[in-house]
């Protein structure tokens, strides 16, 4: 059986190995440059489709989330995103993410038209819509709740 000290520097190691293939999972990397955002990009999705519970991915998400928090390309979205009530923003990152549009949410939401009411601000989503929202993507209706 493997020592304390022997196992902390088997992890001192691999991680010495992961930071040299991947320099911005370096702790002290706070920022990321746009291609580094891009390789971690790459790399979260090879994790999630290969290894979905590898506990990379969680370092990866804090990275990905920070640049895209502060790179200027991302303030207009951010900006627009923060504008609007959190069911509509949320929505609307649903649709972005998974590719959908105003005509696929017809079991959780209704027709294409009550959508585009939704996302114009002149509807607001129910709690029966948040609901099923929440069921088919598996987010917590509070993140529809302003």
């Amino acid at each position: 059986m493997m020592q304390t000290a022997e196992k902390y520097q088997a992890a001192l190691n691999a991680t010495a190995v992961l930071v040299q293939e991947f320099p911005f999972l370096k702790a002290s990397a706070v920022t990321i440059s746009q291609a580094e955002y891009e390789a971690a990009l790459e790399l979260v999705e090879y994790l999630i489709d290969n290894d979905d519970d590898n506990p990379l991915i969680g370092v990866l998400a804090d990275k990905i989330e920070a640049y895209e928090n502060t790179a200027p390309e991302f303030s207009q979205w951010n900006a627009s995103l923060t504008a609007l009530p959190k069911g509509v923003a949320m929505l609307g990152v649903i649709m972005d993410q998974n590719n959908l549009n105003q005509s696929d949410f017809k079991e959780e939401i209704g027709g294409k038209s009550l959508v585009s009411m939704i996302m114009k601000g002149e509807r607001q989503l129910t709690l029966d819509h948040m609901r099923s929202l929440s069921r088919r993507f598996g987010i917590p209706v509070a993140s529809f709740i302003d």
